[in-house]
């Protein structure tokens, strides 16, 4: 099987061979725009993210080997042009997207790791909007497009200390953002079922009725 790398070399003589290129990682691109946006927008975002790699492909540098970093950088400097979008998609995010969203990825350990599950907790995704450009498009490169640090600093043209950087400020901000909620939820009033003493010693909920005997 050919690599990214002489497929986007033989596409300057043959520019039909391009096409393999798409066929292999449209859909990581789309993937990736459609969390950031929306379904409509990132079937533009895609179109165009090709169209520019297609044109800028003599210029694909064969030390980068693989080609996801090289497109998701390129669709991230695209999303720049839909940044309302983006912002208006996060405001309307809600916990039940939050939920169904873990049907279909690995984002279901801590920020280091992957992004929690689509911004696990509800009120995380205004932490998440509220980063600057910078450190929002290195966790969500890191997060959704499946880059680890070389991939997302190849994408944005940055250092690796510099995404290490960003990662552990935006890492460290959810976390505060966590704790926030947590320690909200906590002081809460339990409802009846939570009161404590409700229990016998087998842990029965002494609020429902007994059993007939």
């Amino acid at each position: 099987m050919s690599t990214d790398r002489q497929i986007i070399e033989r596409s300057r003589a043959d520019p039909a061979i391009f096409a393999e290129l798409y066929d292999r990682h449209h859909r990581l691109v789309h993937r990736y725009a459609a969390r950031r946006t929306n379904q409509e927008v990132a079937d533009d975002l895609l179109s165009e993210t090709f169209l520019v790699a297609f044109e800028q492909r003599a210029r694909f540098d064969p030390s980068r080997g693989e080609a996801q970093a090289w497109l998701l950088g390129i669709a991230t400097t695209l999303l720049k042009k839909h940044r309302r979008v983006e912002d208006r998609e996060w405001r309307s995010f809600t916990a039940a997207d939050a939920a169904s969203s873990t049907e279909d990825n690995d984002f279901t350990v801590d920020v280091e790791s992957r992004l929690d599950a689509y911004a696990q907790m509800r009120g995380l995704r205004n932490a998440v909007n509220s980063l600057n450009k910078g450190d929002r498009d290195a966790l969500l490169l890191y997060a959704w497009g499946d880059l680890d640090y070389e991939g997302v600093a190849s994408a944005l043209g940055i250092p690796v200390g510099t995404v290490r950087s960003r990662l552990n400020r935006a890492r460290k901000k959810l976390q505060r953002t966590r704790s926030r909620l947590e320690a909200e939820v906590r002081t809460q009033p339990a409802s009846p079922r939570e009161t404590p003493g409700l229990e016998t010693a087998d842990g029965r909920d002494r609020t429902s009725a007994p059993r007939a005997r």
